[in-house]
């Protein structure tokens, strides 16, 4: 077993004897190279500073702790805050008594699961399969880390071919590349050729991930509706069906559909989350209520900790009229959250709407300017609901600075048109329109840099500064030509960019609707089709 002598695991189990056995098994299998992790907490602190080849968790985390954490939720936080990639073989220790219950309502599943007690020769077949596998699919795990989706979609067809033993897994990520790309058709037509010959529950959730995605939420639903009768621990499928029906109108059956999933896996914090946040949508604030103490409960024990988890519970406490448990909670925000950089905004836009609560109109707008100081690293949400708090206290150029503060933040997740939306709703189109403006002058003021990046030879420094120009001003015809060739000059000078080109490609495209006679159309055109013969992108 000479090729494990480089592998790198970390082992992660709070019972001092079975990380020990682990490590003798390991030793056995020519492994030396091993890390311990004692809680989920210690495990994502060392995954931050390192990464690993292998990982073997123990699904019972807990361990008489009250975190309630366990494998399969701490593989959810690593995959969701991006702690490990998909070179990363992860293995699950389980009893067969809970195998079922957790291969079942898994929403990311691990490589695979050993069950206990097993062998030395039992663990290490388990990590060789693993490593079979993940060589089988290198070529393509290696292109998603570049951004080259699309040369991984070509790798994956050659990869069917080559092994059809895992030619559903192809399939499968073939599928979700495509979908990564916005070609919802392409992985319509997978999906439904897996599903012709077989009703696998993967392909129908993906299926109707990609319904939804296309807006066709009625059709996504009733696919759903369908699949959780049949597979009632399909996790992911619950929080889709809530999805689509909270687009589609129905906040009470969306909050219905949370709470099904949570009665089934009731530990998972972000769909604790977001079961209150449509709870209190929906106006039942007990259960709203209830949802966030619980988020803010578990999240205490995570290394995940969000002051905006507070801000909702206050939130839900002073619409029910709970004033005096609004506070207690501001307390324990200030407290317990001491050091976070977001929890003084947090603190003070809550302490704005429990003053507003009260009538006291001087706290407010005391409060109000305080998180709006210090709120700079807030979720493009909460961002959005302090400019509507804002607004309703008069603070009408906060509220500007706010949303611009939100659309000048790539990474908030919010479009121009969405963060705007909160002028218009409020009845104040004007400074809708007045920040459309600045935005405006903003992009004007990103054309001018570009063009001197440029001409310095910067083309990714100038490629950057148009991009955030068209984020800023998405519908400028002149930022989108200036883009599009920005990254040609890029390409051309540096190599072929998967991520770049697809961005190109998607503004030709738009510039293509906007305006087909524009006269630098033909001439971007051109260059593209110039750059993907040059680097061979043709086919």
């Amino acid at each position: 077993m000479q090729e494990n002598a480089n592998l790198t695991v970390l082992v992660i189990d709070p019972n001092p004897v079975m990380r020990a056995s682990l490590h003798n098994m390991l030793t056995l299998a020519s492994i030396s190279k091993i890390d311990f992790a004692v809680s989920s907490g210690t495990a994502i602190k060392q995954l931050a500073k390192r990464s690993y080849d292998i990982i073997l968790c123990e699904y019972d985390l807990g361990s008489g702790l009250d975190d309630g954490q366990d494998g399969q939720q701490l593989l959810e936080d690593l995959r969701h805050h991006k702690l490990i990639g998909l070179l990363t073989i992860f293995i699950m220790i389980t009893s067969e008594g809970v195998y079922s219950k957790v291969v079942s309502a898994a929403e990311l599943t691990p490589t695979d699961y050993i069950l206990k007690p097993f062998t030395v020769d039992a663990l290490a077949g388990r990590i060789a399969r693993a490593l079979e596998r993940r060589s089988v699919f290198l070529p393509a795990f290696q292109l998603i880390g570049q951004d080259n989706a699309r040369e991984a979609i070509a790798s994956c067809v050659r990869g069917e071919a080559s092994h059809p033993r895992y030619a559903p897994e192809f399939v499968r990520l073939r599928a979700e590349l495509h979908a990564s790309l916005n070609e919802q058709a392409e992985a319509e037509v997978l999906y439904g050729a897996v599903l012709a010959a077989k009703p696998a529950g993967w392909a129908r959730l993906g299926l109707a991930r990609t319904l939804a995605a296309q807006q066709r939420f009625d059709e996504a639903e009733a696919l759903l509706a369908a699949l959780v009768a049949d597979h009632p621990k399909l996790m992911a499928a619950y929080d889709l069906r809530s999805r689509c029906l909270e687009m589609t109108g129905a906040p009470k059956l969306a909050q219905s559909a949370l709470e099904d999933a949570v009665a089934i896996s009731p530990h998972m914090v972000r769909r604790l989350r977001k079961l209150g946040e449509v709870a209190l949508e929906a106006g039942d604030l007990a259960v709203a209520e209830k949802s966030f103490r619980q988020v803010v409960a578990k999240a205490r024990y995570s290394e995940f900790r969000d002051p905006e988890d507070h801000v909702n519970l206050i939130k839900a406490l002073i619409r029910k009229g709970d004033a005096a448990q609004a506070g207690a909670i501001i307390r324990d925000l200030e407290k317990s959250l001491r050091g976070n950089p977001n929890t003084e905004a947090c603190k003070a836009f809550s302490k704005a709407m429990l003053a507003e609560a009260t009538g006291n109109a001087d706290a407010v707008h005391e409060e109000l300017h305080a998180a709006v100081r210090a709120g700079a690293g807030l979720s493009g949400k909460l961002k959005l609901a302090l400019a509507r708090s804002c607004l309703a206290s008069q603070l009408d150029t906060r509220a500007s600075e706010v949303v611009l503060s939100v659309i000048n933040d790539a990474g908030s997740g919010v479009t121009v048109q969405q963060a705007t939306s909160v002028f218009v709703k409020a009845g104040r189109p004007d400074l809708a329109d007045s920040v459309k403006l600045q935005l405006k002058a903003q992009a004007q003021q990103r054309l001018e840099v570009a063009l001197e990046k440029t001409g310095a030879g910067d083309f990714k420094g100038a490629v950057q500064t148009l991009l955030e120009a068209r984020h800023l001003s998405p519908g400028n015809l002149p930022v989108m030509i200036a883009a599009a060739g920005a990254i040609l000059r890029q390409i051309d000078a540096m190599g072929w960019a998967p991520k770049l080109a697809e961005h190109c490609a998607g503004m030709l495209d738009t510039i293509r609707k906007l305006d087909s006679a524009h006269p630098e159309l033909a001439r971007l055109n051109n260059a593209y089709t110039a750059a993907k013969r040059k680097y061979g992108m043709s086919a």
